[in-house]
């Protein structure tokens, strides 16, 4: 991207075209980067009372983000484990799930996308229902499940109580039933055609399918970390809660 003044002269259109990025970036300044296309950057702004040097930094800031790799996810505890999913939880329908849905609402297609985008409208809010559902019954299930056995870990129950605890609800059966959300994609990843567009679909175009994709990689990279690092290290700290409160009920 250009330097000094000269960026904030460029077209949005032209800018959100460099960098897909962008276009999430502009919608957190409340800005629907689709409404402006061929608008300087420096216009927009303006209209929106927003510093375009502000948005720039926040646009570098963005592009330079990088996402804990699974082994630095392993080596911590699992509290920190869980603070990182919730922290994604958190940003997923904060930040995405809202930009995805403004994108499927505002975009005005051509013609030639208007049935699609017409089933998407109807599509996508009830996916957004349940997998806003899935993430309240992981966090008041699982997560809570983890916060007990650490409760129990850190002797703040009596050793009856925490053996009630224990054999109530384990871990192995929350994990049977954890769903992995690639699968309430796959409507949409049909309806798309696999996000496949030809390389003269207009720009809103390319960058929702852009979206929807990285979402959806998004979210089953989310699903192995539950499934490979979180599920494991709670079944450990289930195992190991179990054994301590037997011993100590076998010495007492």
């Amino acid at each position: 991207m250009q330097n000094g003044d000269k960026r904030n002269k460029v077209l949005v259109g032209d800018i959100v075209s460099e960098n897909y990025v962008f276009a999430a970036v502009l919608h957190y300044f409340g800005i629907s980067f689709y409404q402006y296309p061929t608008e300087s950057l420096e216009e927009v702004c303006r209209k929106h009372k927003v510093n375009p040097n502000q948005l720039i930094a926040e646009l570098e800031s963005w592009a330079d983000r990088k996402e804990p790799s699974a082994e630095e996810l392993y080596l911590n505890p699992i509290e920190l484990l869980v603070a990182y999913l919730k922290k994604k939880h958190y940003y997923f329908v904060r930040q995405e799930l809202p930009f995805l849905s403004n994108l499927i609402s505002g975009i005005n297609p051509e013609p030639e996308y208007a049935s699609l985008m017409a089933d998407l409208r109807i599509m996508f809010p009830l996916f957004v229902e349940d997998f806003i559902h899935h993430i309240h019954e992981e966090e008041s299930r699982l997560f809570k499940r983890i916060e007990l056995l650490q409760d129990i870990e850190e002797g703040h129950f009596a050793v009856h109580d925490a053996l009630k605890i224990l054999e109530r609800d384990p871990v192995h059966l929350l994990a049977d039933a954890h769903e992995i959300h690639d699968d309430e994609m796959e409507g949409i990843r049909k309806l798309t055609s696999n996000y496949s567009l030809s390389k003269e679909a207009p720009l809103a175009m390319k960058v929702l399918y852009h979206e929807l994709q990285n979402f959806e990689k998004e979210l089953i990279t989310h699903a192995q970390i539950e499934d490979e690092l979180l599920f494991p290290k709670a079944i450990e700290l289930e195992k190991e809660a179990l054994r301590k409160i037997r011993s100590k009920i076998r010495i007492n």
